[in-house]
This record gives C-alpha cells, structure tokens and sequence, in this order.
C-alpha cells in the first residue's frame, strides 16, 4: 500500500469533529450529573441515585471514547512524523494503529449512543402514553 503525508493527514478534521462531540456530550452529561446529585442531596429520591449511577458509567464511556480519539490523533501525528522521517513500513503500522483506535473510539461511543437511549426509555417510561390522534 502506498501512504504519503497526505493520508494520515485526512483523518484530522474527523478526528477533531469526533472530539468536539465528545467534549459536548461530556459537559451535557456532567451538568445532568450535578443537577441530579443537588435533587438527590435535597430530597433524597433513590430513583435520582439510580440515574447517577446510569450517567456515571455513560460518563466513563465518553471519557473512554475521548481516550481512544486523543491516542488516533495522537499516532496519526506521529505516523505523519515517520513517513516524514522516510520511515514508510513504520509508519504504515502507526496509521492502523490510529484507524484501530479511531474503530475502538467510535465503537465506545456505539455503546454510549446505546446506554443513552435506554436512560431515555427508562426516564420516559413512567409517563402516560399519550393517545394518538387519528390521521385523516
């Protein structure tokens, strides 16, 4: 396969995207936290530490998901470093290592997308269905 600086180059602007949407997600999850946690501190309720604990594994997913996009920016700069050093066959390692973190990143995030949807249903599940208005 040939590989030039160009390459590794063309996962920055995703890589960069994927981590501002990580960044996102985390401070949305951390101001729920905090807002869960002064509800249960002032009232008591089990079911908010029953959703702290849900956004605390959704939050170590995300600082997961986040660990893995920093490490494929991270050996993608450096695969860029070793083509430029003319280091080719190490280089192409570097890059698969960055696309496998890349993989792994968005797999965790799969999962978080997953875990974050059923917060949802279990948060919405003791409302009334609402009746559907007939079409005409």
């Amino acid at each position: 396969m040939e590989i030039s600086l160009t390459t590794p180059a063309l996962l920055f602007p995703a890589i960069s995207l994927l981590m501002l949407a990580y960044t996102n997600r985390f401070l949305a999850l951390a101001a729920v936290a905090r807002s869960l946690e002064a509800s249960y501190r002032s009232h008591g309720e089990q079911k908010h530490l029953t959703e702290i604990q849900k956004l605390r594994r959704r939050i170590h997913l995300i600082r997961d998901m986040q660990f893995f996009g920093v490490l494929s920016l991270l050996l993608c700069t450096l695969c860029m470093f070793l083509l430029f050093l003319g280091w080719i066959s190490v280089g192409q390692w570097v890059f698969a290592l960055s696309l496998l973190s890349m993989i792994t990143s968005l797999i965790y995030s799969l999962i978080e997308i997953q875990r974050s949807v059923d917060a949802l249903e279990v948060h919405l599940a003791d409302l009334d269905p609402v009746p559907e208005t007939p079409s005409p």
